[in-house]
């Protein structure tokens, strides 16, 4: 009986001195983790900071299958932000500083407790060099959560590996992976639609793109709007060998929407047109080729292009319907005359209702616009 006692007195004395050891570890941590990924600075700057992507390349999702999340209006660049619950814990994440093509910081909370992360991006022989840092400090449960797995630095780091290791993967086969094909001659329908026009360097136009699509998104769902179909782009512009493109980003709508002063958005409509059809499955950076393949059709086919026809991109699969960019799926539509027709411009004109609303800002009052 007293050998009994005197165990469990060992016991607890060791319980205390665990407990105190524990305690009196430091709580400040810096972590840091680099890796070459196989890819463009501009690629994985570009893949990274978004958080739509990490869903893809996180090392969390791989620890739990059933991790959910919580996108917010704006998932990109400065002041994005979202959050995730799962098993091990929930958490948020928000960019509070990015530099082009460079480096980004974000503040991360999980289970309250507060880190600050920093991505490096530089580039090097065989791609770019990416460097994962975070820094901060943990309270007594994530001090004794941290032992059990062989400390801070070794569960982070473990944890960082993994996650560029992913990204790396990912990389080099989501976008790489791609397939184009020529559908041939096509007829598109008059449609009406909202839109928001801007111009920016060619190179830029899909970081751009993802900053309004979300905004116009917000616009109508603060105003009630019904969306009547796919996001989609009118290049103003027809061409993507120039340095300066001016594009349309819109989604369609039942009706013809008046718009008051005021909106940085505009009403728009579209006329029935003869087309060459086009699609991409896979990432967006192969749309270039897209749009030569379909060029190239209309020569080899004896088409004449129709310039005063609308130029149009239709996102038919996106990140928002499949994470992976190999399955996602882009239309092209160029104009053409049909054959019969060519010497003769079409002249086919429609008459909508139209619908008004108030002016409600695209862009949530939180934020800036691009």
């Amino acid at each position: 009986m007293r050998i009994i006692k005197y165990f469990f007195l060992l016991l607890l004395l060791i319980s205390i001195g665990l407990i105190v050891y524990i305690f009196t570890q430091k709580g400040d941590y810096q972590v840091t983790s680099s890796q070459i990924i196989k890819a463009s600075r501009t690629t994985v700057f570009d893949y990274v900071n978004d958080f739509k992507n990490w869903e893809t390349f996180n090392a969390m999702q791989q620890d739990d299958a059933s991790i959910t999340y919580d996108y917010k209006d704006k998932t990109s660049g400065i002041g994005a932000s979202y959050s995730w619950h799962g098993k091990n814990g929930d958490g948020s994440m928000k960019t509070i500083f990015v530099k082009e093509n460079d480096s980004i910081a974000q503040k991360m909370n999980y289970e309250g407790t507060n880190a600050l992360v920093y991505w490096k991006f530089k580039d090097t022989i065989g791609g770019t060099k990416v460097t994962y840092t975070t820094k901060g400090t943990i309270d007594f449960v994530m001090k004794f959560k941290s032992f059990l797995n062989g400390g801070m630095k070794r569960m982070v780091t473990n944890e960082f590996d993994r996650t560029l290791f992913n990204l790396n993967k990912t990389l080099n086969f989501e976008l790489k992976t791609y397939s184009i094909k020529v559908n041939g001659v096509s007829q598109r329908k008059a449609a009406y639609f909202i839109k928001q026009t801007f111009s920016c360097k060619t190179k830029s136009l899909s970081r751009n793109i993802k900053v309004i699509m979300p905004k116009l998104v917000y616009f109508f769902r603060k105003n009630n709007i019904p969306m009547a179909g796919k996001p989609f782009v009118i290049y103003e512009t027809t061409t993507l060998n120039t340095d300066i493109v001016t594009v349309s980003v819109c989604i369609p709508t039942r009706e013809l929407v008046s718009l008051m002063e005021g909106s940085d958005v505009t009403s728009g409509e579209m006329e029935a047109f003869t087309c060459i059809k086009t699609t991409l499955k896979g990432d967006y950076s192969h749309r270039e080729e897209l749009w030569k393949k379909g060029q190239q059709y209309i020569l080899d086919n004896n088409y004449k292009p129709n310039f005063a026809g609308k130029y149009i991109e239709i996102y038919t699969k996106t990140i928002d319907d499949v994470k992976n960019p190999s399955k996602w799926e882009t239309e092209l539509y160029l104009p053409v005359y049909p054959k019969e027709e060519a010497a003769t411009p079409t002249t086919a004109s429609f008459v909508a209702p139209t619908v008004s609303v108030p002016v409600q800002n695209a862009t949530p009052e939180s934020e800036e616009n691009p």
